[in-house]
């Protein structure tokens, strides 16, 4: 797809990075710049479409927690139970979910949280956070983190082999599983499968402790994880505890269910307590002509003002407090230093979150509702007039939403769905733009302003297509063209890592 300015307008210089990679899917990203190198506009395109929205009409309901989970290879979890949710609420029976079957939900959230978490920072982040933005480009990757740092590598792998056997057991494969149906689930735990999964999560927890406890350090011998890089004033949203599932007092992190709360810049409440179900009188989504990924905003602040983030540190923040022991002392320290805007914040608050959902397991795998119990409420019959649910969850890269419509004859009859990365598209955006007015000088076309453009977008942790995570080296390219379209400049990067300039 090209940008609506494929030649920049009198005046401007245009610069595009094509593809932005280590992320899921494929984008890339294009600047217009003035005469003194000063970046007027920057934007984050999103060049590939889906259709998801499209074919799940005329599907059979039943069919669709497995279909959209192909949305991602990463987190299809999220998908397979955010669907679910949504249809039991068209059914009419998301109240009757026996209480074994939610646990067992849970139980595989919480694993997905735990894996992608894992997968993300350790895997594709930490090169970047361990050996500096500016270290050599073969130093940042896992292969050269195992090499400098064995014990963390080793850490991050089997904190996701465990998230992985979590999903394995609760959804019947890792990847791609058919655990959750609506009105429930359709299998459970054996003894012997709890227990072991039990027998790992002191060494889990230990693990997901130390991960908090690196990110502190980082920020502690760098001191621009939480300030100084891509960061920028927003809004927040996420979901927070409604106050009926026992153990989660309202305002609670709850990332399976709950209620929506947005907080301003500041921190203060704008709003509190908004029903999943009624999210559309809440949120716009904007279409631009130069991406297929929209733009939402709240509605009462408008297009301009209205855009928030989500995810890990808006999770983080947004809550009253996390209901679980570790996981809260660590985020009592994050919050003590007032609001944090910092793009790189993420990652910390993607590892408290992590030692959470070590913890959500733990208290999980005690209890005998994730061994035992009704699985599944009883389905009604089809029905005259059109059925009609929506589901919330908070996935790992954050609010994911999931509306359908069901006809009398069971098929779906529309489909709206807004994943997290679609909540971060104007943050993103925003990313990209301060990290270019501040790297980007003149003419000249680094690996540096490559490598943090990259690394502001990765942050969010962005599922561009819901594909798979890319591993490796970024095969990218950047080119300078004046405004009579004539090229000035042009950075390529191969799959080899070489970087050459070819100047016109």
């Amino acid at each position: 797809m090209q940008s609506t300015h494929p030649v920049a307008p009198p005046g401007l210089r245009r610069v595009a990075i094509d593809p932005v990679s280590r992320v899921e899917g494929h984008g890339k990203v294009t600047l217009l710049l003035d005469e003194a190198g000063h970046v007027q506009q920057a934007r984050l395109h999103i060049v590939e479409f889906r259709g998801f929205e499209r074919f799940i009409v005329g599907r059979p309901y039943w069919e669709v927690p497995v279909m959209v989970q192909r949305l991602c290879g990463i987190c299809p979890v999220s998908h397979h139970l955010a669907a679910c949710k949504a249809i039991d609420v068209a059914l009419g029976v998301a109240d009757a979910v026996p209480p074994s079957a939610q646990a067992l939900r849970r139980l595989m959230h919480h694993g997905q949280i735990l894996q992608s978490h894992a997968l993300h920072f350790f895997h594709l982040a930490s090169p970047d956070l361990l050996f500096g933005f500016d270290s050599e480009r073969d130093r940042r990757s896992i292969m050269a983190v195992a090499e400098a740092h064995p014990d963390i590598a080793r850490q991050g792998v089997l904190l996701r082999k465990f998230g992985q056997e979590v999903i394995r057991l609760t959804a019947g494969k890792r990847v791609h599983g058919t655990g959750s149906v609506p009105g429930g689930v359709n299998r459970q735990l054996t003894p012997a499968e709890r227990s072991g999964l039990a027998a790992q999560l002191p060494q889990v927890l230990d693990w997901c402790e130390r991960a908090v406890d690196l990110v502190d350090a980082l920020q502690a011998q760098q001191g621009t994880l939480y300030d100084g890089f891509a960061t920028m004033r927003s809004r927040w949203l996420s979901l927070v505890a409604d106050g009926r599932t026992a153990g989660i007092p309202a305002g609670a992190m709850d990332l399976y269910d709950g209620v929506l709360r947005w907080r301003d810049a500041d921190g203060a409440l704008l709003l509190d307590g908004v029903d999943a179900q009624h999210y559309a009188d809440h949120i716009e989504e904007a279409v631009e002509s130069w991406t297929y990924m929209k733009f939402p905003y709240l509605r009462h602040l408008g297009r301009a003002t209205g855009w928030y983030r989500v995810g890990p540190l808006a999770r983080v923040q947004n809550v009253d407090v996390i209901p679980t022991p570790r996981a809260e002392a660590r985020r009592r320290a994050f919050v003590a230093r007032g609001m944090v805007h910092g793009t790189l914040a993420y990652h910390a608050a993607r590892m408290i979150e992590m030692l959470h959902a070590a913890e959500v397991i733990a208290a999980l795998l005690e209890g005998d509702d994730v061994v035992q119990g009704e699985r599944l409420a009883p389905l009604p019959g089809a029905q005259d007039a059109v059925r009609e649910g929506v589901g919330i969850i908070e996935a790992p890269r954050g609010t994911l939403i999931h509306h359908y419509a069901i006809g009398p004859d069971d098929l779906i009859t529309a489909c709206n769905l807004i994943v997290s990365t679609t909540h971060n598209n104007e943050a993103m955006n925003e990313a990209v733009r301060s990290v270019a007015r501040e790297y980007l000088d003149g003419h000249e076309l680094t690996e540096a302003l490559l490598s943090r453009v990259e690394i502001a977008v990765r942050a969010y942790d962005p599922c561009l297509s819901c594909a798979t995570h890319a591993l490796g080296r970024m095969p990218l390219e950047l080119t300078l063209v004046n405004a009579a379209g004539t090229l000035c400049d042009r950075v390529r990067r191969g799959a080899d890592g070489c970087l050459v300039h070819e100047v016109g």
